[in-house]
């Protein structure tokens, strides 16, 4: 087992990290930017580095600075989290070049999952159901209406190298297609300097399932359910549950066995996401996240187990702590995402927290590294805590979530808490009929009447 470990990352999931590692007896190193010199993580931490101006390209997206960072600290291994370096192959191979452990998938796996045209033809090949397409990169328009006419319309065109709905565009006809295809390459070379794109088939009224999958790298792998990841706005998730309301013990198993088996048969290491859209009873995939996603929580939350300790341990080489019947659900979760937002725009609000009251009680859960008095700088992502509930069942979670929302305080900053609290008063969100588009048509819904 590893003594000291580096955790490459800033904020709830550095946290995360860190209480893994004490519970395990591991010293924790948290890297920090000027501008979170006072962060919570910084304080929890074993200890502590500075590697950078606030511009996370300079700091926590610097490879040479984590890297130093190990060697100053005699760290052996390094958790990425989720973001930042978690998904760069380029990364993992340097912390492998240098005798380090990276506390994650290999590079090659990574590399092959963030590509996602080698991502689609690799599940094929596993055997995992996939979207209808052109099952690689589309070089032209003439070919992307060739395409359109023989998927059937609608189509969405998305960036190869793409993630967070940037790069994606839907073209519901062939008169839309010049506009949509036009507008998703040149999104994904300002993105991602790669303008490659390629076509499936838009599905109308999906749900977002996505089975969490662990890997022991050696053939051995489990799922551990779904989750239900639906309530969306620009394609970025606002509320996570397991397990999915919609999904039966019959589709569960077979979905998830079909994942743990692709997974298993190309050696995957660690903690992994296989992504779906569903709809009438199929599933289609969409594309692999190989790392801890950040609604891991609602799954540990109904299995009871530690997926940051597993990660841990199986980096370290040793044996998964559970097997495939070990593994029984046990009630229900729920997951809704706190972001330092301003409605009804969702405009970034950072600022100083001037009050800070977290929630209690039984199956109350909160991931967060506000405190009294913190300064939330404004050059990171705006989510600043994960408030996750588990009952019995659905309806036990639905009212134990809008307690706990009732009793979360935020002050100092605008917040999405009052999102919640609207969402929960609607007929839709406690019988669970929504799909990836329901949100958006709701807050559209909203503003015109507001």
């Amino acid at each position: 087992m590893f003594d000291k470990i580096l955790i490459a990352n800033r904020g709830e999931i550095a946290l995360r990290v860190i209480r893994a590692c004490r519970e395990m007896g591991i010293a924790s190193v948290a890297v920090h930017s000027t501008a979170d010199s006072d962060a919570m993580h910084v304080r929890m931490a074993d200890e502590t580095i500075c590697i950078g101006p606030p511009s996370s390209t300079d700091s926590y997206l610097s490879i040479p600075a984590i890297i130093s960072a190990c060697e100053v600290t005699g760290a052996q291994a390094i958790h990425p989290g989720y973001g930042f370096l978690s998904e760069n192959a380029k990364f993992v191979q340097i912390v492998q070049d240098h005798g380090l452990t990276f506390i994650g998938p290999t590079a090659e796996h990574i590399r092959v999952m963030g590509d996602k045209i080698t991502a689609i033809e690799t599940m094929k090949a596993l055997g995992v159901p996939c979207v209808p397409g052109s099952g690689g990169a589309v070089p032209d328009l003439d070919s992307a209406r060739s395409m359109g006419a023989e998927i059937g319309y609608p189509v969405i065109i998305k960036a190869t190298a793409g993630g967070g709905g940037r790069g994606m565009q839907v073209a519901r006809n062939d008169s839309e297609m010049e506009r949509a295809f036009l507008t998703a390459r040149s999104e994904a070379k300002a993105a991602f300097g790669n303008d490659e794109v390629y076509i499936e088939k838009y599905l109308t009224t999906p749900r977002h399932i996505e089975i969490q999958l662990f890997g022991d790298g050696k053939g051995g792998a489990v799922h551990l359910g779904e989750r239900d990841c639906s309530l969306q706005r620009r394609h970025q998730k606002v509320l996570e549950e397991a397990p999915g309301p919609c999904i039966s013990e019959e589709e569960r198993a077979r979905i998830g066995k079909v994942c743990a088996d692709a997974v298993a048969k190309i050696n995957y290491a660690g903690a992994g996401t296989v992504e779906f859209l569903y709809e009438q009873g199929e599933f289609y995939f969409i594309e692999m996240n190989t790392r801890l996603q950040v609604e891991h929580p609602v799954t540990e939350a109904i299995f009871g187990v530690d997926l940051v300790r597993e990660q841990i341990r199986v980096a370290a080489g040793l044996p998964m702590s559970f097997v495939q019947e070990d593994l029984k659900i046990n009630g229900h979760a729920i997951e809704v995402r706190i972001n330092a937002e301003k409605l009804p725009n969702f405009s970034p609000s950072p600022g100083r927290i001037t009050q800070y009251h977290a929630p209690g009680g039984l199956g109350v859960r909160i991931d967060s590294a506000l405190y009294d008095g913190y300064k939330i700088p404004p050059y990171y992502d705006s989510l600043i805590g994960k408030l996750i509930v588990h009952g019995r069942d659905r309806t036990e979670a639905l009212a134990r979530l809008n307690r706990a929302l009732g009793e979360l305080i935020v002050d100092g900053v605008d917040t999405t808490i009052p999102l919640f609290h609207a969402l929960l008063e609607e007929p839709d969100i406690h019988s669970g009929n929504y799909n990836i588009h329901w949100l958006e048509h709701w807050l559209d819904q909203t503003l015109k009447q507001g």
